[in-house]
């Protein structure tokens, strides 16, 4: 399972808050700097939220977006494996009993390369039940393994809030 229903739920109440999931934009020109230098002809943003990635990039070419949420309806379609993948401030997010589902799932829509960003503390946000919206407070060296089952790691950067990585399917 990817999510519950109790969970999305409450993800789609915390996505009508404007300052929740704005970190995309702050990575948009990493991601069209990848997708320019990659050549890729199709995108997908999984755990779109507000859909601001797609709003922001500027690739020099044509480029099919594909966007998806489970908390936001009209992106909740299962979503088809595409050769550019980017999530970006969504994994911290996953209930742990679905973590694994959720990469599995990853590397299922993954059809060349992945940019996906953790941030491994806490967020400023907290659930309706008090818990801190980042379900998921690992550093790096946990998270490699279960990346590195799944994906060839290309890089890794540190970032002051966590990291980031650049992945190839398997």
């Amino acid at each position: 399972m990817l999510i519950t229903e109790e969970y999305r739920q409450e993800q789609e109440e915390l996505h009508k808050n404007p300052n929740y999931g704005v970190a995309s934009v702050s990575f948009a020109p990493m991601v069209t700097n990848l997708i320019n230098n990659l050549g890729v002809e199709e995108m997908l943003d999984y755990g779109a939220g507000k859909g601001r990635l797609a709003q922001s990039i500027t690739p020099d070419h044509k480029l099919r977006i594909e966007l998806y949420d489970p908390a936001v309806p009209d992106w909740a379609d299962e979503p088809a494996p595409r050769d550019f993948v980017a999530c970006i401030d969504v994994l911290e997010h996953i209930e742990p009993d679905c973590l694994d589902y959720v990469l599995d799932d990853l590397k299922r829509v993954t059809k060349r390369y992945g940019f996906f960003t953790i941030h491994t503390g806490p967020a400023v946000k907290v659930l309706s039940d008090g818990r801190n919206a980042h379900l998921t407070q690992e550093d790096y060296t946990w998270w490699l393994p279960k990346l590195w089952s799944r994906f060839h790691i290309h890089n890794l950067t540190h970032t002051d809030s966590g990291f980031f990585v650049i992945v190839r399917a398997a």
